[in-house]
């Protein structure tokens, strides 16, 4: 069970970015999904990922071409539980 943490708003751009998946289906039935990353500070876009398949190996290009492009943050928020390391070393 995970321990829940208040929210905290960061002091600038780029300390803290959340993360998450959605998904939805066209009216033809299709299914797709998103990956998206936003910035918690000034909840920028920082990236919306959409595809009818998202794979691992995907959303670590995505995130490596987004920590290119703007730095590393000091944390990554999810609500995945333990799937991902939340905090960078």
């Amino acid at each position: 069970m995970r321990v829940k943490e208040p929210l905290q708003i960061p002091c600038a751009p780029n300390k803290s970015w959340s993360m998450d998946f959605m998904h939805d289906s066209l009216e033809s039935g299709r299914k797709f999904r998103t990956f998206n990353v936003i910035d918690d500070f000034n909840h920028e876009a920082l990236t919306i990922e959409v595809d009818t398949s998202l794979s691992g190996a995907r959303i670590t290009r995505v995130l490596e071409e987004l920590i290119n492009w703007k730095g590393k943050p000091e944390e990554i928020r999810t609500d995945n539980g333990l799937n991902f390391c939340h905090q960078f070393c």
